[in-house]
Protein backbone atom coordinates (compact mmCIF):
# COMPACT_ATOMS: atom_id res chain seq x y z
CA UNK A 1 0.00 0.00 0.00
CA UNK A 2 1.56 3.02 -0.96
CA UNK A 3 1.46 6.47 0.90
CA UNK A 4 0.83 9.93 -0.19
CA UNK A 5 4.09 11.98 0.05
CA UNK A 6 3.92 15.42 1.48
CA UNK A 7 4.35 17.67 -1.66
CA UNK A 8 7.05 20.49 -1.48
CA UNK A 9 6.43 23.97 -1.04
CA UNK A 10 8.53 27.26 -2.90
CA UNK A 11 9.58 29.86 -0.89
CA UNK A 12 6.88 31.95 -2.08
CA UNK A 13 3.97 29.78 -0.20
CA UNK A 14 6.16 29.41 2.65
CA UNK A 15 6.22 33.68 2.81
CA UNK A 16 2.75 33.26 2.76
CA UNK A 17 2.04 30.53 5.30
CA UNK A 18 4.19 32.12 7.84
CA UNK A 19 3.23 36.34 6.91
CA UNK A 20 7.17 36.91 6.55
CA UNK A 21 9.05 38.29 3.98
CA UNK A 22 11.91 36.48 1.43
CA UNK A 23 14.64 38.14 3.35
CA UNK A 24 13.25 36.81 6.83
CA UNK A 25 12.90 33.67 5.38
CA UNK A 26 16.80 33.32 3.97
CA UNK A 27 18.32 34.71 7.36
CA UNK A 28 15.67 32.09 9.13
CA UNK A 29 18.02 29.60 6.99
CA UNK A 30 21.09 30.70 7.22
CA UNK A 31 21.07 31.53 10.67
CA UNK A 32 18.12 29.61 12.49
CA UNK A 33 18.45 26.20 10.65
CA UNK A 34 15.15 26.75 9.30
CA UNK A 35 14.48 23.35 7.35
CA UNK A 36 15.30 23.89 3.74
CA UNK A 37 16.56 22.03 0.93
CA UNK A 38 17.96 24.01 -2.29
CA UNK A 39 17.22 22.32 -5.41
CA UNK A 40 18.98 24.15 -8.14
CA UNK A 41 18.55 27.45 -7.39
CA UNK A 42 15.61 27.44 -5.28
CA UNK A 43 14.30 26.69 -2.09
CA UNK A 44 11.98 23.85 -1.05
CA UNK A 45 9.73 23.35 2.11
CA UNK A 46 7.57 20.59 3.66
CA UNK A 47 4.83 22.43 5.87
CA UNK A 48 5.23 19.84 8.36
CA UNK A 49 8.95 20.65 9.14
CA UNK A 50 8.73 24.25 8.90
CA UNK A 51 5.39 24.51 11.66
CA UNK A 52 7.37 21.82 14.04
CA UNK A 53 10.70 24.17 13.67
CA UNK A 54 8.37 27.22 14.23
CA UNK A 55 6.23 25.68 17.25
CA UNK A 56 9.71 24.73 18.64
CA UNK A 57 11.19 28.30 18.79
CA UNK A 58 13.50 28.27 15.64
CA UNK A 59 11.47 31.48 14.67
CA UNK A 60 11.74 33.14 18.00
CA UNK A 61 13.30 36.42 18.56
Amino acid sequence: MQTEAERWYSLKEIMVHLGVSRDTILIWIAKRGMPASKVGRLWKFKISEVDAWVKSGGAAE
